[in-house]
């Protein structure tokens, strides 16, 4: 008998990584007492033009030259809500010479990459980020957040039909502030407090242009779910 395997319906570690370096339009790098805001070239997709490497497999002479370095992103939901932070990453490892930041590209062998967000910490493996693509919306989520809230954002309190365990009184308003291929993220703001509820998709999205398909599916459903007199939809 096939292990049972329940379907993913939200990124991992991994996913949640990969998808903010593919996105990112800037980044902090810190080593040997320089500090510096790197922002990404149009044409680039590489985040700042640093390449991450393993590291060797066997010392070299020139280790001890290495200098090291921290790489910091900031994971930022683009729709007005409270507590805009989603998550940060922190990349860490080590460099043959001192960064350059007008340098056409730089490379870095990997240490460890840690994602921090409401969950607590969790450390990425060079290997997982190789194995890992992007996320398909990561690069055009920002965007069709906006466009959902304000082309359609009569339509985004609908969806609270859908939310689970139910929206409590008193919720203020229902907001967007994630999108990824495994589901939509609202914000729910209560006068003095504020929680996340996940919608998962149908189905997990594999191209942007299966993106509004999907939430137009999520809408269906909560035209088809029972009305809550105490909700704003």
């Amino acid at each position: 008998m096939r292990p049972f395997r329940t379907r993913a319906t939200e990124p991992t570690p991994a996913e949640r990584v990969r998808s903010i370096l593919a996105s990112a339009h800037s980044m902090t790098v810190v080593s040997d007492g320089f500090h510096a805001e790197v922002h990404r070239l149009p044409e680039s997709e590489a985040v700042g033009n640093i390449h991450l490497h393993a590291p060797p497999e066997s010392p070299s002479p020139m280790d001890e030259m290495r200098l090291p370095v921290k790489l910091e992103l900031t994971d930022i939901t683009p729709t007005p809500v409270r507590d805009r932070l989603r998550a940060r990453v922190t990349v860490t490892g080590l460099l043959a010479a001192q960064f350059d930041a007008a340098a056409r590209s730089t490379c870095m062998e990997f240490g460890q990459a840690v994602l921090e967000d409401f969950r607590g910490r969790s450390y990425v493996t060079l290997g997982a980020l190789q194995e890992t693509p992007p996320d398909p919306l990561a690069t055009c989520e920002a965007a069709m957040l906006m466009h959902l809230l304000d082309g359609h954002g009569d339509s985004v309190p609908l969806l609270l039909r859908l939310v689970r365990p139910q929206p409590e009184r008193g919720i203020l308003r229902a907001v967007p502030v994630a999108l990824d291929r495994y589901g939509l993220t609202l914000r729910l703001e209560y006068p003095n407090a504020h929680r996340d509820a996940r919608l998962p998709f149908p189905a997990p999205v594999t191209d942007p242009d299966q993106a509004d398909s999907r939430i137009r599916a999520l809408l269906d459903a909560a035209r088809r779910a029972s009305h809550t007199n105490h909700l704003l939809a």
